[in-house]
């Protein structure tokens, strides 16, 4: 997305890296993984929000519903949080899925879905099925659910589509992914191009938090740990969101280009100026609120529009 210059976003936008760094810039090789969580859900989770929050358990994964006021009920976004699936959780993220809620008039279920170390691949995974079978079992219909991610988080939507995809199983309405990583390889041209201009994640962490999912016996090019390298045929109608300065730009635009190829609806937006998953800050920047209103827009437009069954990778 191409209508905004740097000079109309460089002061909020420094704020905010500033507001991450002071995080980042605490942990090192001796930071514990609980205080790395600790740290993160306050940085994101330490303001009330505007929305309903309910505790929930589906199916044995823990879950949180959160919606605004006036939502239609019946219409649901199953969303999985980011974090390089080490750290991160639904409160980390109650914020973002208030707004998504409120955008797109319905509930949003977070999925507090296990994390590595202690639970590497397929543990979200399963997880992440999990969720969409108990939504299911509950009677909801598929055309009214979509699914919602950021980062990690937005690989495990996509991961999860295919692998209901190959299991034969209904697919959801939509999905939309906030700076999704696809590439566990971390071999995107990005990770060079966009070295100087990403002012927090560089190669060397993302390849540590890829190590932590998959420990020493993991694949990085199984196509559900990094979808990039799936074939991609069957999937809903998605929206790709990335912000323009990330290392993990590749993650986005070539998993696009080949979702694109496979016969995928997708709307690619990439964000002049933006850094990784800049909507989790709607109070501090414009473009994360015309993001969120997008957001809002595209599952709108598709809830309900999608027949019930898809066929297997087979088929």
């Amino acid at each position: 997305m191409n209508d905004h210059s740097p000079s109309d976003t460089d002061k909020p936008i420094d704020a905010v890296i500033e507001r991450v760094r002071s995080v980042y810039g605490r942990w090192n090789r001796s930071t514990t993984v609980e205080q790395m969580r600790q740290d993160w859900d306050a940085l994101f989770g330490a303001s009330p929000v505007a929305a309903e929050v309910t505790a929930v358990d589906v199916g044995g994964v823990p879950a949180e519903w959160v919606h605004s006021e006036a939502v239609d009920a019946d219409r649901i976004v199953l969303y999985f949080h980011g974090g390089g699936f080490q750290v991160g959780s639904p409160r980390s993220h109650r914020e973002l899925m208030a707004h998504i809620s409120a955008a797109a008039s319905c509930r949003v279920l977070g999925v507090d879905y296990r994390l590595a170390p202690e639970h590497r691949f397929p543990a979200p995974l399963e997880d992440a099925t999990a969720a969409y079978r108990w939504l299911l079992e509950a009677g909801h219909r598929p055309a009214d659910i979509a699914f919602a991610g950021d980062s990690a988080g937005g690989g495990l939507a996509l991961s999860t589509l295919l692998s209901l995809r190959d299991a034969g199983r209904p697919m959801p309405a939509a999905a939309v992914a906030m700076s999704p990583w696809t590439d566990l390889t971390v071999s995107g041209a990005s990770y060079e191009t966009r070295a100087a201009a990403d002012p927090i994640h560089q190669r060397h962490l993302v390849q540590a938090m890829a190590r932590g999912y998959l420990g020493p016996d993991g694949n990085p090019h199984n196509p559900l740990i990094s979808p990039l390298f799936a074939d991609l045929h069957g999937l809903p109608p998605l929206l790709i969101q990335v912000g323009d300065r990330e290392t993990v730009l590749s993650d986005a635009t070539d998993f696009a280009d080949k979702a694109r190829n496979a016969g995928v609806l997708v709307d690619l937006q990439v964000w002049d100026g933006m850094i990784h998953v800049f909507q989790q800050f709607p109070n501090d920047l414009p473009e994360a609120r015309r993001a969120l209103a997008g957001i809002g827009d595209f599952l709108r437009t598709h809830f309900g529009s999608r027949s019930i069954p898809q066929q297997g990778a087979g088929q």
